[in-house]
């Protein structure tokens, strides 16, 4: 019997709008939208690479200068290349955007020429100043004390290092990826208009197939599961695809644990379906005004969570961090965030504890209000 009723849940699950819809079309047309909106972004403007700047001796050859880039310039990670050329070809390259800023040496100081006020701009005011005053004090001690020049040298080439660096995060740091987290989030939590109709379709005042169900000798327990069983099928399958959509199409950094990034994806499903199931069971309402509290709360959910504003969840962090424990959204995307930051999976795994128990919370909710109703006739 359960098998049954299953496969025919099944097959009018798959005939619910919302399914192709929220759950297939709009998710993959909003992720192409935050690629290309986000794509390259942190890239260009937050990730350091190795850029070049063009050097003018117009007085001819400094060595000490020549030296001092050509040790900035070697090794396997350069922070900086450098071109040397005459005034007129570094303009022109700088003009079409080939290098970053233009190195003078005047004979006394290094000028700095830019077209822009970025970071690769800031080294390079930096680098010069750096230098210039470098000079000043050799030739301040060349004129007092010439003897203490080779000393003075030696203690300004001297790399003083007295930080540690440790890496706080091994993962991708792309804060980006964040808002694609909570697509992600967003769709699972649409399952829950799918779960909407396993408790519109089983209370007779609501619909006509619950009318139908409830005048079935079928014991109403095993036709709830085995529409909520076909209703957590349907939408694993969505966010198996939605998933793979984002991870091999438009390229999202998931990190290297991608069954785990499935499992977070599939659990997020099932408390979205669960989440609607709860709330089609709540009240007399119409249909469609559950529906329309349904998409209403799960979209305030998601504007808590990040997907709207970027920052939101930090800014409820630090005022109301409450919101963000008990928020299916924030605790969805925090499943992918923590396996992409974190290389052990405690957080991770808090955040599957939590999901999992709002699950069981939500449908026993549903059991217990859809499976107490009476009526009077049919």
């Amino acid at each position: 019997m359960f098998r049954h009723n299953l496969k025919y849940s099944l097959l009018a699950g798959l005939r619910v709008r919302q399914v192709i819809i929220w759950l297939l079309i709009f998710p993959i047309a909003l992720g192409i939208m935050f690629k290309v909106a986000f794509g390259g972004i942190y890239e260009k403007q937050d990730l350091f690479t190795t850029f070049n700047a063009a050097v003018v001796m117009p007085n001819g050859e400094n060595s000490t200068l020549r030296s001092v880039l050509d040790s900035i310039e070697n090794g396997d990670d350069p922070m900086m290349k450098f071109t040397y050329t005459d005034a007129e070809n570094a303009g022109k390259l700088l003009c079409d955007e080939k290098i970053e800023g233009i190195i003078t040496d005047t004979g006394t100081e290094l000028t700095l020429e830019v077209a822009g006020n970025g970071m690769n701009e800031t080294i390079l005011k930096a680098f010069c100043d750096r230098y210039n005053a470098n000079v000043r004090i050799i030739t301040e001690a060349a004129q007092n004390d010439p003897a203490s020049v080779p000393a003075v040298t030696a203690a300004l080439m001297q790399d003083i290092d007295t930080v540690n660096t440790e890496d706080l995060s091994v993962g991708n740091m792309n804060y980006y990826d964040e808002y694609f987290y909570n697509l992600l989030a967003m769709v699972a939590l649409f399952g829950a208009l799918t779960g909407l109709t396993v408790a519109v379709d089983n209370q007779a005042n609501l619909s006509a197939l619950g009318a139908r169900k409830n005048c079935s000798p079928t014991p109403k327990s095993v036709s709830l599961s085995a529409d909520l069983v076909s209703r957590f099928a349907l939408q694993t399958v969505c966010m198996a695809v939605a998933v793979t959509f984002e991870h091999f199409v438009l390229k999202i950094d998931f990190g290297d644990r991608l069954g785990l990034v499935y499992l977070a994806a599939i659990l997020g499903g099932f408390l979205g379906v669960s989440l609607g199931f709860a709330v089609g069971s709540i009240g007399t309402m119409d249909a469609k005004l559950k529906q329309s509290i349904s998409t209403s709360v799960i979209m305030s959910f998601c504007f808590l969570s990040g997907l709207m504003k970027g920052d939101m969840k930090i800014i409820i962090e630090e005022h109301v961090p409450v919101i963000n424990r008990i928020n299916p959204a924030a605790v969805i995307s925090d499943c992918f965030h923590a396996l992409n930051v974190y290389s052990d999976t405690k957080v991770y795994f808090t955040k599957i504890l939590t999901m999992v128990i709002m699950t069981v919370f939500f449908s026993i909710l549903g059991f217990i209000f859809t499976r107490r109703r009476k009526y009077a006739s049919l």
